[in-house]
């Protein structure tokens, strides 16, 4: 095992699933248990593992989250801000699906998440981290437009 003499971040994945239904965009958010941001929505997503690749990653993630599995998840962006997380430097890749409007997932909460819903991308509710500015990529990844928004939690 190598040492290096100079700090490393930790490194996480984050999922944003985008649906269209009755003419408006959802995107799906998990109401997180844990601090930071305990009771805020955040999208799903979390640690990447020693020896697991971020595809992996994501794709445990979201089942652990919200019980959803084999999604076709394109990754969509790098975040690297250092001040991004309040525990520390995290660098976040962010992996995405753009859903069909008949498709049901079947959610369920994993043990970190009390609530999952679907948001209209319209009024979304306050978020944790820079997952506002996530989503605002995946739209740009998948081609899709929003109009407004409320924001960033901080």
């Amino acid at each position: 095992m190598y040492t290096y003499s100079h700090p490393r971040p930790a490194v996480t994945v984050d999922i944003v699933l985008i649906r269209s239904t009755e003419g408006n965009k959802q995107v799906l958010l998990v109401q997180r248990l844990n601090e930071p941001f305990a009771e805020k929505y955040a999208l799903p997503g979390g640690f990447v593992e020693i020896g697991e690749s971020l595809e992996v990653a994501a794709e445990r993630e979201l089942s652990e989250e919200t019980g959803v599995q084999n999604l076709n998840l394109k990754q969509i962006q790098t975040f690297s801000d250092p001040d991004r997380d309040p525990r520390g430097w995290v660098i976040s890749t962010a992996f995405g699906a753009l859903l069909m409007a008949d498709i049901r997932l079947r959610l369920k909460a994993g043990s970190e998440v009390s609530e999952i819903k679907w948001c209209d991308l319209n009024d979304l509710p306050p978020l944790a981290f820079d997952h506002q500015e996530i989503i605002a990529a995946g739209l740009l990844f998948f081609g899709q437009e929003i109009t407004s928004s409320k924001g960033k939690e901080s």
